[in-house]
């Protein structure tokens, strides 16, 4: 039996795609284990749904330390106290620390709400993605799960999944349907990782038993 992926996630907000990957995980449908949600928002949803589920939740961000370095050291200390193999944001509105980028380099995750490298960089998050996809007038959209680099949406796209725009679309109609598919999209990913099916740098897939 292969052991399960140790998952450290960190969302801002609602944290509905890290319910979902928590529900796939309980549900035996994703081989993974969450370790840890880390928010930089005290009242996130994500920080509420971590604590109704049992798993470890903390609030780390500038009110917490008192400078950028401090942060990123205190977050790389909690991720590698609870054995974190791989870090999934999950709607997390923070670059990434330099020395958790190099201590877990090709092992963090991100999904975006497009079809990168369109409309991915700084400043096309939320809303403003699929308002931007809308005016392009483009036929389709979709979402990208991909490897986080220094640079905003820019590490290798790991899995994309396409998602038509209707004639009739609004920014909240393309939203939603979107969003359903990162849910489905993030656990597949994850579950090709677990099983070793998408290789990642850095990474070991043991099995125990």
């Amino acid at each position: 039996m292969t052991a399960l992926l140790r998952l450290g996630l960190l969302a801002s907000h609602g944290g509905t795609n890290m319910q979902s990957i928590v529900d796939a995980c309980r549900e035996g449908r994703l081989e993974a284990e969450p370790q840890v949600v880390i928010s930089n928002n005290s009242r996130s949803g994500a920080l509420e749904r971590a604590r109704r589920a049992g798993i470890p939740a903390l609030h780390m961000s500038g009110r917490t330390h008192g400078s950028p370095e401090e942060l990123d050291q205190a977050i790389l200390r909690v991720l590698e106290e609870n054995s974190v193999e791989v870090i999934c944001l999950a709607g997390y509105m923070k670059k990434i620390g330099g020395a958790t980028l190099a201590a877990y380099a090709g092992r963090i995750l991100n999904i975006h709400p497009a079809l990168l490298p369109k409309y991915g960089g700084r400043g096309f998050y939320g809303e403003a993605v699929h308002a931007a996809v809308l005016a392009a007038g483009e036929p389709e959209s979709g979402v990208s799960v991909h490897l986080v680099d220094e640079d905003y949406d820019h590490g290798r796209t790991l899995l994309q999944w396409r998602v038509p725009v209707l004639a009739d679309d609004t920014v909240e109609s393309l939203a939603a349907r979107v969003l359903a598919q990162e849910h489905q999209l993030y656990v597949e990913v994850l579950q090709q990782i677990a099983a070793g099916e998408i290789r990642l740098e850095g990474l070991e897939r043991g099995v125990v038993g």
